[in-house]
């Protein structure tokens, strides 16, 4: 008869947060720590179902005795930790990243980083009108999903969404180096000649609009995407029996896109090209004379 080996089970410990204390499990992180206390910390590159990456640097805080701003997405809390998240320090921090990217991309499509923007009185018009360092024209070249870098804050979030984290596509990356670093096909050919499969996993996760469905692209060109407006219905994906959940996006009693909620036990916020793009044949039933 084999035996079953068992993992040790999980320890609680307890930290600081702001001169509340909180008990969490062993190997939560800061940000774990925030969210018991319902103290929301700034995220960008954060995702619930990533693995951080460390590179937007919004929700650094303050840990006692720590000679640096700390990561609160990935620093593991440890018992007895010191944590402050509204210091000056902390603020200054958080102010100039916001000042950083609003200055070089265009964040119009951002909510939450326009919202961060006007918490921490960021100003990113100081750096003046020639700080702009990826303006380009939006990619478009396919029905589904365009490409507008000049919005793209090079998170990661779409090339972990497309590589082993999710799809294990691997169609895109980052490429080159330091101002020229970008997010690119490989070869930087056009999406169809490329390996995507359009999954859409990586619209999904993307923070400020770099990537959208071409069909809320063309109504905001349009002027006349109506968020606010729009009935969010959920269902199953008719499609296979997986049973992935469906968020519809109905604009004028027309589905304009589709999610998935992160936190289905089936999905956790993925699907594939059917269950993301094949709606419109719901829109295109012939109608009796």
């Amino acid at each position: 008869m084999s035996s079953v080996v068992l993992a040790a089970p999980k320890q609680m410990i307890e930290l600081s947060v702001d001169g509340q204390p909180v008990r969490v499990f062993e190997g939560s992180t800061i940000l774990d720590a925030c969210r018991m206390l319902g103290n929301e910390q700034p995220t960008l590159c954060y995702g619930d179902t990533l693995t951080p990456v460390n590179v937007c640097r919004v929700c650094v805080v303050e840990v006692e005795g720590a000679r640096t701003l700390v990561p609160s997405c990935s620093r593991k809390a440890e018992a007895g930790m010191v944590v402050l998240t509204n210091s000056e320090r902390v603020r200054t921090s958080r102010r100039l990243v916001m000042e950083l990217l609003g200055s070089s991309v265009d964040l119009s499509t951002a909510p939450d980083a326009l919202a961060y923007i006007e918490e921490y009185d960021a100003k990113p018009d100081r750096f003046g009108p020639d700080a702009a360092t990826v303006a380009q024209e939006v990619k478009i070249d396919n029905d589904l999903y365009v490409r507008d870098y000049s919005k793209c804050i090079l998170c990661y979030k779409c090339v972990d969404a497309c590589g082993e984290q999710y799809q294990n596509t691997f169609a895109i990356t980052v490429a080159g180096r330091g101002f020229d670093a970008r997010i690119s096909t490989e070869f930087v050919v056009e999406l169809p000649e490329s390996a995507c499969v359009y999954c859409g996993n990586c619209i999904a996760v993307c923070p400020t609009g770099a990537l959208m469905f071409r069909s809320e692209h063309e109504l905001r060109e349009a002027g006349e995407w109506r968020p606010d407006e729009q009935a969010v219905t959920t269902t199953i994906c008719p499609y296979c029996g997986v049973g992935c959940n469906l968020d519809l996006h109905v604009q004028d009693n027309t589905i304009v896109k589709v999610t998935s909620p992160l936190d289905s036990e089936v999905t956790h916020g993925h699907l594939c090209v059917k269950g993301r793009f094949g709606f419109e044949f719901v829109q295109r039933r012939r109608r009796e004379e």
